[in-house]
């Protein structure tokens, strides 16, 4: 089974114990360090050894004097983590779970170094130390901390923190850092008793939560399994406002609770979040989020998600991008389509690799790591908006119309999903005469077993999947498939790269792609504008 490992549950760190035996205190557990906020590894026991493992990537020897500026993997992530220094929290939540005081003693003299070797602006500082998220998640343990550490240098440390956190220059509007930054100011100042500090934290927050997550409920960062992340920080930050005495924003209530229905319909039939924009396929909400009365929805932020019910694996499930063009965690995917069908996934997006500059990271994010049509000769235009201009729903058919111009022209895409007799039908146009392509990502489960006449058959074993193209009712012969080279990867996991087979269409003025999950034989007829797969008739124009 996939295990839930991204970047964003990446970021943050959880505690066990051991170590010699030390005298135990009777120490009282605190809201600032109790709850979820620490992940599940390193423990108490990793760091009290001196052995962290961030972000999935190997230990890291810490030794007894830390080296601040480490960075044994070159990788952001694992930087950002090293310094949000929630590792070194989890020794304080053993103190308190444990009451023994080598773990406090061990976290004091830690966090005392680091502020030591860290100072904000001094040469030899890092630059991404106080970087907006590693502040802002640095503040929880802290914060966590001061309450059994009533000293000068942490309390200024955690002053630095918040008029950095406060600075409008720094913040990040309508986005997940942004919930972070109001949840660690509104802690400083809820600590010490900073009203301004808090009143901020409190105001900004409804703002950015208006712009992160619409009305319907969907995370405007264009990657679904952040949700998740924001849904529980959004928790977080409306039980710190009620113990800080203060009333929770009707807004923030609302469309926190309407996630829930986005994250459940966004999750796939075996349990895993569809891995849109930065999201790889491993992502198991750990949420309650009842089911959804809909089997298909449609969200005005750019998606519709659709299934034959829920709670049955082997429901059929698709998805389908349009929307405002690509921000944040999204990718040039408008138009693309993912399909799972009988148990299992057939059509994937390259998926999430990881946040480091390289240019397998700019391919991730390109058109081509997509199931998208292009316009042959015309360049792209990137974070081009597009639309959904039509719909037909019916409880065993829906099709839907989407638009956009990023080639320059009009870029048109009909999709049609039948279900019973499971097949996905999509039809590609362009506007001006312009010739059109397509790629299409199947799992890399599916292996090529033949490939003619405007037909390519992909198996696993005994489970077989057709692909069909045509032109008007003829066959568009010469697809080319690819495994591995420029466009045949996939990304299913962080950091990972794997090669899957990728199929390219012939150019023509018009592609209708039929997808028959299950068959490596259907039974096709065309005429008079009416196609037949396997007994199931619709227009050759799908709407």
């Amino acid at each position: 089974m996939r295990r839930f490992a991204i970047p964003l549950a990446l970021m943050l760190a959880l505690g066990a114990l051991t170590s010699p035996a030390a005298h135990a205190d009777k120490v009282t557990r605190t809201a600032e360090c109790q709850g979820d906020w620490l992940p599940g590894t390193p423990t108490a026991d990793d760091v009290m050894r001196g052995e962290i493992s961030l972000v999935g990537l190997p230990d890291f020897k810490l030794g007894k004097k830390i080296n601040w500026g480490a960075s044994p993997y070159g990788n952001r992530s694992w930087e950002f983590v090293f310094q949000s220094l929630r590792w070194m929290g989890t020794l304080v939540v053993a103190y308190e779970n444990s009451g023994e005081r080598r773990y406090l003693d061990r976290a004091t003299e830690i966090t005392k170094d680091w502020v030591a070797n860290n100072k904000y602006g001094a040469r030899g500082t890092k630059p991404y130390v106080w970087k907006d998220h590693p502040v802002s998640l640095r503040t929880q343990p802290l914060l966590c901390l001061s309450k059994h550490v009533n000293e000068s240098w942490l309390k200024d440390s955690l002053a630095t923190h918040a008029g950095l956190l406060s600075d409008p220059r720094l913040y990040k509007k309508g986005h997940n850092h942004g919930i972070d930054q109001d949840i660690a100011l509104m802690g400083i100042g809820c600590r010490y008793g900073r009203k301004d500090w808090a009143n901020l934290a409190s105001k900004r927050l409804t703002g950015t939560v208006k712009l992160d997550v619409d009305s319907q409920g969907a995370l405007m960062e264009q990657a679904p399994r952040y949700a998740v992340y924001v849904y529980g920080r959004l928790q977080v930050a409306m039980t710190n406002m009620k113990s800080c005495g203060r009333k929770v924003p009707g807004d923030i209530a609302e469309r926190t609770e309407a996630m829930k229905d986005f994250v459940a319909h966004s999750t796939m039939p075996n349990g895993y979040m569809v891995p849109i924009g930065d999201g790889s396929a491993e992502v198991e909400p750990k949420m309650e989020t009842g089911t959804p009365k809909q089997e298909v929805k449609t969200y005005r932020a750019g998606y519709v998600f659709g299934r034959t019910a829920f709670g049955k694996p082997e429901s059929a499930f698709y998805s389908i991008r349009f929307g405002p063009g690509m921000k944040f965690h999204g990718h040039e995917d408008h138009l693309g389509v993912t399909y799972y069908a009988q148990g299992r996934d057939i059509l994937v997006d390259g998926g999430f690799h990881s946040y480091e500059k390289s240019a397998y990271r700019h391919w991730t994010l390109s058109p081509e790591a997509h199931n998208v049509p292009t316009v042959v000769g015309a360049r792209f235009k990137p974070r081009t908006a597009s639309k959904l201009v039509k719909t037909d729903y019916g409880k065993d058919r829906q099709a839907f119309k989407l638009t956009d111009q990023a080639y320059g022209v009009s870029r048109t895409r009909s999709v049609l999903v039948n279900h019973g007799e499971d097949l996905m039908a999509v039809l590609d146009t362009a506007s001006g005469g312009k010739k059109i392509k397509n790629v299409w990502r199947f799992d890399p489960s599916l292996k090529v077993v033949s490939n003619g006449g405007g037909k390519v058959v992909l198996g696993d074993g005994k489970f077989k999947v057709t692909m069909l193209q045509l032109t008007s009712c003829s066959k568009a012969g010469g697809q080319k498939v690819e495994r591995g080279g420029k466009l045949g990867w996939v990304s299913p996991t962080y950091l990972s790269k794997k090669p899957t087979n990728v199929v390219l269409s012939p150019a023509a003025k018009s592609l209708l792609t039929v997808i028959v999950p299950g068959t490596d034989s259907p039974k096709v007829s065309c005429a008079g504008g009416k196609l037949t797969v396997d007994g199931t008739t619709f227009s050759t124009n799908l709407l």
